[in-house]
């Protein structure tokens, strides 16, 4: 692994002969500001940049001494930047479609398309040709603690100029942004291929539970199936036993290979048996193989994930101030500090309250607590239909993915958006049919759709398939009003993913609104505050894991997949046995390691429980204004400013789980009495 290089010999004598020269030009008063662009191109400068004369010629002619040079340049960069970062985007939406989309098989070449990363090379290119000189000579640097503590006093064009330089705070190799596109590709295709294919799932005695043709994606569909078989009265309890222990065998890789994304063979999950199937109900894509055999997959979910992590290292020598990607993660990602992070889960997790919530589901069960219970949502008015009755619903109105775009307007507006911002958002808005569970893809230029991603069968879209959709409709406005409705583009977006993610879950809730199935009162407001509650508690563990996760692999870097997976298993079980098994009554269960994203998404997971305890917070503001439209589009047209500060601006408090706990403690007290 390279070393950072470290700063010329002859940088301080320049440094001084510039300070004294450009204070004489511009007066006194550019001093500070001329000693802080020379220390911060200095720290990036490198042999190959040029020699003293060099630097020092670049000095003289790029520095912008007065207001007006200063604004000139800014405007500038805020210009070109959104066009260059706005089609580098094109560019790999277009190039990873065929992996992204469900439009058929796969070519090798399209597996290549997908990791290719045309702007890999663009920092490297922006160093070499001193663009990026350019923004560090005349725009500050500035601190996690500089932009918590003083970000509330700066003007709207100082926060762009941060923003601006954030993309310049290290000095990546274009190789090394290329290896962590690759990883980042292969593992996101391994993971949206991971489908279990549940009609093929047998008892002991070759009973079926599952409907033909039904394919669930690991994780999000087997949850969601797992969440829907609440209503099935008759064989609910089965089927999530059955859910339970596949999910156990994708975490401990005794899985057998044989029947990852394989219709062609039954598998009993309990005994592991695998067998050729008698049932011809595949598509004819799938052709049985003349025998099977139910050896394990061998380790690859974590093979993938030491890929990614291996991937993330070669950035830790080039990222001074944040050398790990927990560091990145966190202080640079988030804008906020782990110590802190840990701290708001840990009250989630700890609260005395998970244990009133689970005597209540106990309760309304009517059976002991199961392990799989962590994602119950009988809270949820969704628990009353079951989800064939949702199902029948939903393929009717969208047989499509365009009859779902056409309808976008309509469904806006019964969020309360006005039909003139409800055909605006529409217009900026394309929906495509995806190959894995779904996923938003923003644009990063005004003449830029958006693009919501959801599976779509053959039969038509499902309620699992809407439900993703109204949630990717979340982050696809919140993308659109923070990109085109804002001030400057250097400041597009929110303050980090859990606050898209938060916009998202606001959406979401109410999937069940906009099919027409019930809208809200103080009851099922009471519930729904519960709900949220028990949702985090679950999320709130699974991100904990993943953090402990990274922390491990950092420290046994050396590891193999097998290592990795014991890991993986015992630090489940750690925190499910402390925070989860005094609720359940069962211990070593290590179910908070099935989430899909620790093996693709870079310790994404604690912008989960992050953005819960927001979207709380953003529902809170809602009830107050009794609208959506109008509340989303006030808070998302702030832009990426400090995490703290946008929440405050948006709902009068800082991020935290007080307001959450405290509701679903009042809620409990009114559902009990």
């Amino acid at each position: 692994m390279l070393a950072q290089p470290q700063q010329l010999p002859w940088i301080p004598q320049s440094i001084a002969t510039l300070e004294k020269e450009l204070a004489e030009k511009y007066g006194e008063g550019q001093h500070a500001a001329v000693t802080r662009g020379l220390k911060q191109i200095a720290e990036f400068w490198r042999a190959e940049d040029g020699n003293a004369q060099v630097f020092e010629e670049f000095v003289r002619q790029n520095y912008a001494g007065d207001a007006t040079a200063h604004n000139t340049l800014f405007e500038r960069f805020e210009m070109l930047l959104e066009q260059l970062d706005g089609h580098m985007h094109e560019i790999g939406r277009v190039f990873r479609q065929q992996a992204d989309l469900d439009l058929g098989s796969m070519l090798p070449v399209d597996e290549v398309f997908a990791g290719y990363d045309p702007s890999a090379h663009l920092s490297d290119d922006l160093f070499e040709n001193k663009i990026a000189f350019v923004v560090l000579l005349n725009f500050p640097l500035t601190t996690l603690e500089q932009r918590v503590t003083e970000g509330a006093t700066w003007s709207r064009q100082q926060w762009a100029e941060a923003r601006l330089t954030d993309r310049f705070s290290k000095r990546v190799p274009a190789d090394v942004s290329l290896a962590l596109s690759q990883a980042a590709s292969e593992a996101g295709q391994y993971v949206s291929e991971y489908n279990i294919w549940m009609h093929h799932i047998v008892a002991k005695d070759g009973s079926r539970l599952f409907q033909p043709k039904l394919r669930l994606l690991s994780h999000w569909n087997l949850r969601d199936e797992l969440k829907a078989d609440y209503a099935d009265q008759k064989n609910g309890l089965a089927k999530q036993r059955a859910i339970q222990t596949i999910m156990e065998r994708i975490v401990t890789q005794t899985i057998p290979q044989a029947v990852v994304n394989n219709p062609t063979v039954d598998w009993n999950p309990v005994t592991n048996e695998v067998k050729l199937t008698a049932e011809r109900d595949y598509p004819e894509s799938f052709s049985a193989p003349a025998s099977v055999t139910n050896n394990p997959e061998p380790n690859t979910r974590y093979a993938m994930l030491l890929k990614t992590f291996n991937a993330c290292r070669l950035v830790d020598p080039y990222s001074p101030t944040a050398p790990t990607l927990i560091a990145r993660r966190f202080d640079e990602d988030r804008e906020l500090s782990e110590q802190r992070v840990k701290g708001m889960l840990e009250a989630i997790v700890s609260s005395p309250l998970a244990a009133k919530v689970g005597a209540l589901i106990e309760k309304r069960l009517g059976r002991p607590l199961e392990a799989f219970d962590i994602w119950y949502n009988g809270f949820q008015q969704r628990g009353t239909h079951s989800e064939a009755e949702l199902d029948a619903i939903v393929s009717k109105r969208y047989p499509t993915a365009e009859a779902y775009k056409a309808d976008i307007p309509n469904l806006l507006m019964k969020l309360g958006f006005s039909k003139e911002r409800a055909d605006f958002l529409a217009t900026h808005i394309a929906v495509d049919p995806a190959r894995g569970s779904g996923h938003a893809m923003g644009a990063a230029m005004r003449s830029e759709k958006a693009h919501l991603r959801t599976r779509v069968e053959k039969s038509g879209m499902n309620y699992k398939g809407f439900n993703v959709a109204v949630h990717e409709m979340g982050h696809n406005v919140e993308q659109t009003f923070s990109l085109n409705m804002i001030d400057h583009t250097l400041l597009q977006g929110v303050p980090n993913t859990a606050f898209t993610e938060a916009i998202a879950f606001v959406f979401q809730g109410r999937d069940l609104q906009l099919l027409g199935l019930g809208t809200p009162d103080a009851h099922s407001e009471a519930l729904n505050a519960l709900n949220n509650y028990w949702m985090t508690y679950e999320i709130a563990g699974v991100a904990l894991v993943d953090m402990e996760v990274w922390h491990w692999m950092y420290a046994n870097p050396a590891a193999s997949p097998a290592q990795l997976n014991e890991a993986v298993v015992r630090i489940a079980k750690n925190v499910w046995n402390k925070d989860y098994a005094p609720v359940f009554k069962k211990k070593d269960v290590f179910l908070l390691g099935i989430y899909s994203h620790m093996i693709d998404s870079f310790m994404y997971l604690p912008d989960y429980p992050i953005g819960y305890m927001i979207a709380f917070q953003i529902e809170e503001q809602i009830r107050k204004s009794g609208s959506v439209g109008a509340e989303v589009e006030r808070m998302t047209t702030q832009g990426r400013i400090a995490p703290d500060l946008w929440m405050k601006n948006a709902t009068g408090s800082p991020v935290g789980p007080e307001a959450m706990l405290k509701a679903a403690e009042k809620s409990l007290k009114e559902i009990l009495n």
